[in-house]
């Protein structure tokens, strides 16, 4: 812990209630997060108290603060601009930084006298003529392709005409996608207006296209050129078709960005669409450390708009920050005109957000190995269960015996949405003997936190908290288990696994009372399948216990032969069906064996067997 923590409370306690950005260094005296502000006083302060609520990158940076500085100003609309500028200088390490390395694009025309029409990440220094450049290679790539897929353009390497004739024309022109000019058979005036009408269209847009070629195909007509009108409705008609295909969601989407955030407590991912004409013209995805939801997206938007000059007039989020209308009166002022930003409730626009921030999670989960659906399985239980973030790491408990005896308890462990079977532990009762659920699992919490203090350190095994703990039990088993928590300072949200009177899984309990997950299919075959795992590893357990002192009463019932010689002689031979079948020798050779006593097993066995 921070051994400077309290007297930085005590400076931070003395701030003044006014705007400002605070500044905070390392040590060495290196500048390490910048903020802004509303109250001094109030925002800096919340860094040195309580650190429960922090997220794990607040609470490694506070770890590292020496000392931190102030800089008041008149609004928060000047710290906002000062803070921009700062981090600019700066670049604190945790703060939210972005580097516009995206480079550009082009539309590359060659330089021949059959064109061909590219798209590059770099301009060459050749004689081709380029169009651009654009900072969205997405948008670029796509073009490309939909014009040369439109007019019937060669996408292949072939140099024309000296590739004429030679082999047979490729499966794009039998998909009606090429024109083929490698068969020698298309007249260089239909191939060069295809070439035009394409330029046209990338310059222009579909819609200053569709008007063009329009224009094209009455003229055709009046002068009885009935072919060439026909080719030419064609090429609208693809357009209009492509033109429908990029609608996403409704016709109603605006000129915006659309701004999604996912975090499973670990990693966060900032997800942007960026949609122009009611077209999704480019997408972006930002990693970070996961931070406060709150405070982030204001961190984002300051960094992301910092490093680009085409601000949107519409900007859609998934959740509002605080500072909303600053944020708004700062992007206005970049822009030169009006901005909005927003958080729809319903509607479409509210389908463009959720779609935004579900590419979000599933860029998290690709990363963790996982599946969106694994994800979101465990986002929809953060939320019916009121957590604080996603619960990657499960810990479920169950508790197995026969009428008071042999009793056990298995642990199983469920780590991002996956049952993780090397974290899975197996306890035997030991503080009393008889049947009690709620004392038996009163013992495995206890000995499990013991585990805990001893092992912290390492961040493995029992010395990893859980996020969550799942009891297989009702209320009475988490009232049980709830005071040993309190009383190892441990703040782990503590729930149990309801099931009906045919043993089948029906709810969550907690403190406040039951929460039905009937209805929510995939947490409920979530819990349900958690809750028999759990059973099946408990109750397997328990069999095993009961198996091996069936073996150990039936082999100490031999004279000469105790519970330790049972024991090795069930570790030497596995069974006691090799037992059995053994010989004077090799029972001899058995560990913790006498002559004697191989001579009585022996004999035992096989007087059993006359």
């Amino acid at each position: 812990m921070n051994s400077k923590i309290k007297e930085l409370r005590k400076k931070a306690m003395a701030l003044p209630l006014s705007p400002g950005v605070y500044i905070m260094h390392n040590k060495k005296g290196k500048i390490i997060y910048i903020g802004k502000a509303k109250a001094l006083k109030n925002r800096v302060s919340q860094y040195f108290g309580s650190q429960t609520n922090h997220s794990e990158k607040v609470r490694r940076m506070v770890e590292n603060v020496y000392d931190f500085e102030y800089i008041i100003c008149d609004s928060e609309f000047e710290a906002l601009i000062l803070e921009c500028s700062l981090i600019k200088q700066h670049t604190p390490k945790y703060n939210i930084l972005l580097k516009d390395d995206k480079g550009y694009s082009y539309i590359r025309i060659s330089n021949e006298k059959w064109r061909k029409i590219t798209y590059e990440l770099q301009k060459k220094d050749d004689d081709a003529v380029y169009i651009g450049p654009y900072k969205s290679s997405f948008y670029v790539k796509q073009s490309v392709e939909e014009a040369n897929r439109i007019f019937k353009l060669p996408t292949c390497h072939k140099c024309f005409p000296r590739d004429f004739g030679k082999g047979r024309p490729c499966l794009n022109f039998h998909i009606k996608q090429c024109l083929a000019p490698c068969t020698g058979k298309v007249k260089f005036r239909e191939y060069n207006e295809n070439v035009e009408q394409a330029i046209s269209f990338l310059k222009g847009g579909s819609s200053e296209s569709v008007k063009q070629l329009t224009l094209e195909m009455e003229q055709a007509s009046e002068n009885l050129e009935f072919e060439r009108a026909a080719k030419i409705r064609d090429k609208i008609a693809a357009i209009k078709k492509m033109a429908d295909k990029q609608k996403v969601v409704a016709v109603d989407v605006l000129d915006q960005d659309v701004i999604g955030y996912f975090s499973d407590g670990d990693k966060g991912c900032f997800q942007v669409f960026r949609f122009t004409n009611g077209k999704l013209c480019d997408h972006e995805n930002f990693i970070v450390e996961d931070v406060e939801q709150e405070e982030s997206m204001s961190q984002f938007i300051t960094s992301y708009y910092s490093i680009r000059q085409d601000i949107p007039k519409n900007i859609t989020l998934d959740s509002l920050p605080q500072d909303c209308e600053i944020l708004e009166k700062w992007l206005s002022e970049k822009r030169g005109n009006r901005v909005y930003i927003t958080c729809p409730q319903r509607g479409n626009q509210a389908q463009l957000v959720q779609m935004c921030r579900k590419n979000a999670a599933e860029v998290i989960a690709q990363i963790k190995g996982r599946t969106s659906r694994e994800y979101s399985v465990l986002e929809e239980l953060k939320n019916i269960l009121g957590l604080d973030k996603i619960p990657q790491y499960i810990e479920s408990y169950d508790i197995s015996n026969l009428a008071g005896t042999e009793n056990v308890a298995g642990m199983i462990v469920y780590e991002n949405g996956r049952p993780l079977k090397s974290a899975y532990k197996k306890f035997k009762i030991k503080s009393f003997e008889g049947q009690d659920d709620y004392g038996s699992m009163a013992e495995v919490m206890e000995r499990r936190l013991n585990e805990y203090e001893n092992a912290k350190d390492t961040k493995e095994g029992f010395g990893r908290l859980p996020d969550l703990i799942l009891l297989d039990g009702g209320k009475g088993q988490v009232e049980a288990v709830k005071p040993i928590l309190e009383r190892h300072g441990v703040n782990v949200p503590l729930f149990g696994m309801v099931k009906d009177g045919s043993h089948r899984t029906r709810a969550i309990t907690g403190s406040g009372g039951e929460i039905s997950i009937n209805s929510r299919r995939s947490v409920f075959t979530f819990i349900s399948k958690m809750q028999d795992e759990v059973h099946r590893f408990a109750i397997g357990y328990h069999h095993q216990r009961r198996k091996n002192a069936t073996f150990k009463s039936s082999l100490t019932d031999i004279d000469t032969v105790g519970e330790v010689r049972a024991k090795a002689l069930l570790k030497y031979f596995r069974t006691i069906s090799n037992i059995r079948n053994a010989d004077l020798a090799e029972l001899e050779s058995c560990p913790k064996m006498t002559h004697d006593s191989a001579v009585a097993v022996y004999n035992y066995f096989h007087n059993k067997d006359l």
